[in-house]
Order: structure tokens, then sequence, then C-alpha cells
């Protein structure tokens, strides 16, 4: 489950990196900015859903505050 967490994380910072790059290359004369943060917000949902699933199926346990 850790690793499930751990790419999502990376593949969310990725598309972060890449919007930055496309914004500075292309000066708003594209819509790959555009796309890259809708991907970002994707996977973003797409990883609450799947906390909130295992939760639910008892594949994670909260700890609590140590």
């Amino acid at each position: 489950m850790r690793y499930v967490v751990i790419v999502a994380f990376v593949l969310i910072l990725a598309s972060l990196t890449s919007a930055l790059v496309f914004m500075m290359k292309d000066r708003g004369k594209t819509d790959r900015t555009v796309t890259a943060l809708a991907l970002r917000v994707g996977f973003s949902i797409t990883l609450f859903v799947f906390i909130l699933v295992a939760y639910e199926l008892g594949w994670i346990q909260p700890t609590g505050i140590r």
C-alpha cells in the first residue's frame, strides 16, 4: 500500500513539474499546461478515493498521532 501512495505522489509531482516546464516553454500558446494540471488534479482525486476505499476495505488502519 505504501508503494502505491509513493508512486501516486511521484506522478502528481511529475505532472506539476511538467506543467511548470510547459508554462515557461510555451508562453501560453498551447494547452499543454492545462492538460498537465488537469492530470495532476485527476491523480490527486484518484489517490484520495483510493485511500478512502482502502480504509473502508480494511487494507489500511489509522494509527493516530504518535
